[in-house]
């Protein structure tokens, strides 16, 4: 295999984007006039099944099995491999063009979210549930859920993309990702040792955004055969807390929810 040799001035029509070519561009912003629909319920949600648009759905059925009717959502599929995410009507909810996104017209004036881990914190403050009003407890859920939102990213991006999507193996990146990946589940089972939730003795957000990305992994639901190349079942407390969330009704549903047709 030929070295790669960096040029001096990089560009994309050079780039090898394997299987996201047609979608990935060093732009932001609209690429088409979109119409989106709205549904009849004051949270409209526009996502994916992945793990950041399950984070989610989870929160919406576990507020409603909770005894919130106000959760009652309508979902809508973004299909990122189609470019769903760069029409005008999504990037004027999330002008990063990222899933999910959520528009709350429950009030006057619509309320636009974005970033995952902002619409499960919003949702459980708007609500008040699945986070502590206690400060120390609350702020703990808070240290978790930003911890997730900086480290996935190591293990969407990094390992999960050289392991699983990356047009060549490249070893030195798998090796790099893979280091980081235990890392991190070594943390998270180190710290489930000590209680039955991430943040405490109570299910939060912060478990539940956890475990869309590294529950699921473990339960090997992300990346064909990456559990037993992690050997993820070492990982003991961090498979019987994972184990006992994906038997929650609320997260099943969240998972099996369906979305609806934008076209």
């Amino acid at each position: 295999m030929t070295e790669y040799q960096l040029p001096r001035v990089w560009s994309a029509a050079d780039s090898n984007q394997g299987k996201f070519s047609g979608i990935n561009r060093p732009t932001a912003g609209a690429r088409f006039e979109q119409t989106l629909p709205v549904g009849e319920t004051d949270l409209q949600v526009y996502s994916l099944g992945t793990p950041n648009g399950a984070k989610v759905t989870i929160l919406l059925e576990e507020l409603l099995e909770a005894g919130v009717e106000q959760a009652a959502y309508d979902l809508f599929k973004i299909s990122i491999m189609d470019g769903d995410q760069f029409g005008s009507d999504f990037v004027a909810i999330n002008p990063n063009s990222k899933i999910p996104a959520l528009l709350d017209r429950s009030g006057d004036e619509s309320i636009r979210v974005f970033e995952s881990s902002n619409i499960l914190l919003y949702l459980a403050e708007k609500f008040g549930k699945f986070i502590p009003k206690d400060t120390a407890k609350r702020t703990e859920v808070l240290n978790w859920l930003f911890w997730q939102t900086g480290a996935a990213p190591f293990l969407g991006g990094g390992f999960g993309h050289f392991f699983n999507y990356a047009p060549e193996k490249i070893e030195y990146a798998i090796n790099r990702f893979t280091m980081e990946t235990k890392r991190q589940l070594d943390l998270l089972d180190q710290e489930l040792a000590k209680r039955p939730y991430i943040a405490g003795d109570e299910y939060t957000i912060a478990d539940i955004a956890i475990w869309s990305w590294y529950g699921q992994l473990v339960q090997d639901r992300l990346y064909q055969n990456s559990a037993e190349f992690l050997d993820a079942q070492s990982y003991k407390h961090l498979n019987e807390w994972a184990d006992r969330i994906a038997k929650r009704p609320a997260v099943q549903k969240g998972l099996a929810a369906e979305y609806k047709d934008i076209k």
